[in-house]
C-alpha cells in the first residue's frame, strides 16, 4: 500500500431499465401510453428517463452522485418517479431482468434509426432479446488507470452477477439459471468478458481496428460485461441484472465503488486469474447464483461463495469507511445468505405450485411479488429518514 497517494475522487451514477406492466393480465405492455414518458421526463430534474429497445421497457439514469449517499437518495428518486409515472397511466414498474412468462413475438421495438439499424443487422438475436439490466457507471482516474483497473476488476464480475441475478425465467419456463439474461446477450457479438488491456492505448488501438473492419461505429458497441464509455470519462459495469430491492442495487454499487477504491491504492494492480478462470466462474455464478462454488486460484480449489464474499467484504473494510457506505457492503454477505431476486421468484413459484396453482397462476404470483418489491424504493426511503 501507499501512503502518500492522495483520495481517490470516485463519481457514480446507475441506469436501471425497467419492464411495464399490465396490472390486469401482468404482462407485458407491448404499446405504453406515451404520456408515461412525457410525465417522467418533467419529473426527472437532473436525472434522465428514456426509451429502451422495447417499447414495454423504460430506463432510467441517475444524475452524476459524489458519493454512496447521494447515489442512495438518486435511485430512491428514480424508482419513485418512473412507478409514480406508470401508476397514474394504468401501468406496473417491475425490476427484474427476464418477465416470468412475456412472449417476445408480442413485443414491439421503439422506433428509432439506431434501433432499427440493429434490428436488421442482429436480426433473431436481438428480437429475442427481452431483458433488462443494471449498468452502474463509476469515473475516476484518468484513461490509463480506468484502463488498468477495468481489467483489475474482471475476477470480481460473477460475484456481482451471482448478488444481482433476478432472470431465472423466460418465456413461462424456469431455465434453470438464476441470470437467465446474461445466456441472451451472449446471442450478440462483442459481449462476455472485456479482454485483458494494460492502458488507454490498447483500448483505442482496438476500437480502431474494429472500426476500419466497419464492423462497429464506436466504443458504445463493444457490449462486454464491462467497458470503458465513449460519453463519459467512466468505466460502466454491465454485467449485473437489475436488482428487484432497490437495497440489493446499492450493495452492487457499493461493492463497485469500494473495488475500485481498493484497486487505486495499491502500489501495482494485483494479477488477476486467467480469463478462462473467470469466464468459468461467470457461467457458474449465472447459473447458481449464490449458491455457486467459484474457482479460485487464491484458495487453491472450489471455494464456497459465501467464505469468497466474506473474506472479500472484509478486505475491502477500510475503503467502506472511507466511502460511507459499511452498511451498504454489509449486505453483500446478507444477499447470499436470504438470496438475491432470482431466489424469491422461484421460491414463490414452487411454494404457489405446491399449494395447488397452475403455472400460470404461480408466475403471476411472482410478477406481483417482484413488482411490490420495485415499489419498496418508498419504504426504503421511509425508513432512511
Amino acid at each position: 500500500m501507499t501512503d502518500h497517494v492522495a483520495e481517490p475522487s470516485i463519481t457514480l451514477g446507475v441506469e436501471e431499465e425497467f419492464f411495464l406492466v399490465d396490472p390486469h393480465s401482468r404482462d407485458l405492455i407491448a404499446d405504453p401510453n406515451p404520456a408515461i414518458f412525457k410525465a417522467c421526463e418533467q419529473a426527472a430534474g437532473a436525472h434522465k428517463v428514456v426509451h429502451e429497445f422495447l417499447r414495454s421497457q423504460i430506463e432510467t439514469n441517475t444524475r452524476v452522485c459524489a458519493s454512496m449517499a447521494e447515489l442512495r437518495g438518486a435511485l430512491m428518486e428514480t424508482r419513485r418517479l418512473v412507478a409514480e409515472a406508470a401508476a397514474q397511466h394504468g401501468a406496473w414498474v417491475m425490476a427484474t431482468s427476464t418477465h416470468p412468462f412475456a412472449d417476445w413475438h408480442a413485443q414491439a421495438p421503439t422506433p428509432k434509426a439506431r434501433y432499427e439499424r440493429f434490428a436488421t443487422t442482429y436480426q433473431e438475436s436481438v428480437r429475442r432479446l427481452l431483458v433488462g439490466g443494471m449498468h452502474i457507471h463509476a469515473g475516476f482516474g484518468d484513461a490509463d488507470s480506468r484502463i488498468r483497473v477495468m481489467t483489475a476488476l474482471r475476477r470480481y464480475l460473477p460475484l456481482l452477477v451471482a448478488l444481482s441475478a433476478s432472470s431465472p425465467f423466460n418465456g413461462g419456463r424456469e431455465t434453470g439459471f438464476k441470470s437467465y439474461r446474461l445466456n441472451l446477450m451472449g446471442a450478440l457479438p462483442r459481449t462476455g468478458l472485456p479482454p485483458v488491456l494494460n492502458g488507454r492505448k490498447d483500448y483505442e488501438r482496438l476500437v480502431q481496428n474494429y472500426r476500419a473492419l466497419e464492423l462497429i461505429n464506436d466504443g458504445s458497441e463493444l457490449w462486454w460485461d464491462m467497458r470503458p464509455s465513449s460519453r463519459y470519462p467512466t468505466v460502466e459495469i454491465r454485467i449485473c441484472d437489475v436488482c428487484t430491492r432497490i437495497e440489493d442495487a446499492l450493495c452492487v454499487a457499493a461493492l463497485y465503488a469500494v473495488l475500485i477504491r481498493y484497486l487505486l491504492r495499491q502500489d501495482g494492480l494485483p494479477p488477476g486469474p486467467p480469463t478462462e478462470i473467470i469466464a468459468e466462474n461467470r457461467w457458474l455464478a449465472c447459473r447458481y447464483g449464490v449458491l455457486a462454488f467459484f474457482g479460485e486460484p487464491a484458495f487453491g480449489g472450489r471455494v464456497d461463495i459465501y467464505d469468497y464474499a466474506a473474506k472479500l467484504v472484509e478486505l475491502l473494510a477500510e475503503d467502506a469507511r472511507a466511502l460511507g457506505c459499511e452498511e451498504d457492503l454489509q449486505r453483500v454477505p446478507a444477499i447470499i445468505r436470504e438470496g438475491a431476486g432470482a431466489d424469491r421468484q422461484i421460491d414463490l413459484y414452487r411454494l404457489r405450485r405446491l399449494e395447488g396453482d397452475s403455472e400460470a397462476e404461480a408466475l403471476r404470483a411472482v410478477v406481483d411479488s417482484a413488482v411490490a418489491e420495485t415499489r419498496g424504493a418508498n419504504r426504503f426511503a421511509a425508513a432512511a429518514e
